[in-house]
């Protein structure tokens, strides 16, 4: 090989590897973007062993000081996307336009929590308002313990699924021991706990099932009344195959619990 063609070829690999460098480094210093989703410190790390803890308060406590971070990263993320919709609107009330960015912003969220991207922004934005919103930490944990068995089911410690999520694709999640004959769904399987939660809050605030807990939501911010966990879970009729049974449970849970969420 002759030395030019030699060093042609050095010169394109080094300015390959400084493209690649260049892109690394664009996509490690990229400022973080309202849509975000967030991932907290711990959604990564294996959940704990909570059959070991043989005291139920202990056991109580510990399930709660793994969750409530997390619950409250993402109830955090769904504010910002709140307040951030609510900026949109005050512009467009006052006649202004949406910039590229932020149009692009809004098809995303159209898209991720089911809103007909073919009505007029404004109609958006209001039917978005509805479904990006807070989920109580009490209710929240309250399912979470009551899915999972406070932690100890195989779904969760193996896959994240404190809260009863079902997929159904096949391979993407476990199978149930107890699935009827014919039923195809699994129960799903995440790679960390953020996403989990972030799944779950987002079926709450989308799913047809759950627009009656978006009502009471909706109604209490009219009224500028607490959103409490005891109120919204009258909405999770559609949650289980027990329905009044089941927000029944969550409710007596959430009275029995209060106290030792807030500590």
């Amino acid at each position: 090989m002759h030395k030019r063609e030699t060093s042609k070829i050095i010169l394109i690999a080094i300015a390959i590897m400084a493209f690649v460098v260049i892109i690394a480094w664009m996509t490690s210093t990229r400022e973080p973007d309202i849509l975000d989703v967030p991932e907290s410190e711990q959604a990564e790390k294996p959940v704990p062993d909570f059959k070991a803890i043989e005291d139920s308060t202990e056991k109580k406590l510990a399930f709660f000081a793994y969750l409530k971070p997390e619950v409250e990263k993402q109830n955090n993320y769904l504010l910002s996307l709140r307040h951030y919709l609510q900026t949109l609107q005050r512009q467009l009330n006052a006649g202004n336009h949406l910039t590229e960015d932020d149009n692009e912003r809004l098809i995303w969220l159209a898209q991720e929590y089911r809103v007909d991207e073919d009505i007029p922004a404004e109609q958006q934005i209001a039917a978005l308002l509805n479904k990006v919103d807070i989920l109580p930490l009490e209710m929240v944990l309250m399912q979470a313990a009551n899915e999972s068995a406070w932690g100890t089911s195989r779904f969760a410690q193996d896959g994240y699924n404190f809260y009863g999520l079902w997929c159904y694709q096949k391979g993407c999640g476990f199978v149930p021991s107890r699935r009827n004959s014919g039923a195809t769904h699994e129960v799903a399987k995440f790679s960390n706990l953020s996403l989990a939660t972030y799944t779950y809050m987002r079926n709450i605030n989308r799913h047809e099932a759950y627009s009656e807990l978006r009502h009471i939501r909706a109604s209490l911010r009219r009224a500028q009344l607490p959103v409490t966990g005891l109120a919204l879970a009258e909405g999770l009729m559609n949650y289980s195959e027990r329905g009044a049974a089941y927000v029944n449970e969550l409710q007596s849970m959430i009275r029995f619990n209060q106290e030792l969420m807030t500590e």
